[in-house]
């Protein structure tokens, strides 16, 4: 479904200029949650009629998540940065134009995914101070992601990172159990935005955040949540101030990895 949602979106004339002043088509999330959805549909059937055990109970939970932030990044998509150039952006940007009674797409996204995350924490028995880091960490998480999305296939090796570190340290599939329908569309989807043939918009970039805001939540222990909350805090803060792209190629490291397989 990947490569024939990527023909239908530049047919349609969906496109975007990248920062090399490419035309590459966009969103590529939304051809990615579609892809996802459905794969859902015959795996739902076979998992409850046929009793094949197919998909995580908990994806109950945390796909509302995942598709009502994929739908506030599409939103964001349509009617933000694209159509217009003085659109605000980061944290600062969203809260001074709601302060001028201004409508920030950014601001109704950072909203939604408040009431979003908010909802679908309820219920794990945890305490007040533990929810409000749980819902805090999911919903920076989900916002940091998009803080990365700006250079072809970023985002996804930040995903497949944090992924092989919880399968391999925790020796362990439940991740991917857990949210492989949503993984499986992105690992085909980075083979087009390293070649600068797609953008994956806010609406993939904060897909892949609430995919790992999840795994963040569904892996680690309450000491482990606080220790990503504050990475995550201070990642947050430097992008809004400093340059991400400037942090990475100034370590060869992280420098290599950004650049691993990129079209120049």
């Amino acid at each position: 479904m990947v490569p024939a949602g990527l023909r239908g979106l530049s047919a349609a004339g969906l496109q975007r200029v990248n920062f090399r002043g490419q035309d590459l088509a966009f969103p590529l999330g939304a051809v990615l949650v579609t892809a996802a959805l459905v794969s859902l549909a015959p795996l739902a059937v076979l998992d409850e009629r046929a009793g094949l055990d197919l998909l995580e109970p908990d994806l109950r939970r945390w796909i509302v998540y995942l598709i009502g932030i994929a739908f506030l990044g599409l939103l964001d998509d349509s009617l933000g940065l694209g159509s217009n150039p003085d659109t605000p952006r980061g944290w600062r940007g969203h809260a001074s134009a709601v302060a001028r009674g201004e409508l920030s797409t950014g601001a109704v996204k950072a909203v939604g995914a408040l009431a979003l995350a908010a909802y679908v924490v309820t219920g794990t028995g945890n305490e007040w101070p533990s929810y409000a880091v749980d819902v805090v960490l999911l919903i920076l998480t989900t916002n940091l992601f998009n803080l990365l999305d700006l250079r072809g296939g970023r985002v996804e090796k930040a995903m497949f990172i944090v992924l092989a570190g919880f399968c391999l340290v925790g020796w362990t599939l439940a991740p991917m159990e857990l949210l492989g329908i949503f993984v499986g569309p992105f690992v085909v989807g980075v083979y087009f935005t390293l070649r600068n043939r797609a953008m994956l918009g806010d609406t993939g970039s904060n897909l892949a955040g609430a995919i790992v805001g999840v795994w963040l939540l569904t892996e680690l222990d309450g000491t482990g949540r606080l220790i990503a909350l504050a990475l995550v805090v201070a990642v947050t803060a430097y992008g809004e101030f400093r340059s991400i792209s400037g942090f990475i190629d100034r370590l060869p490291p992280l420098r290599f990895i950004d650049s691993l397989g990129r079209v120049k």
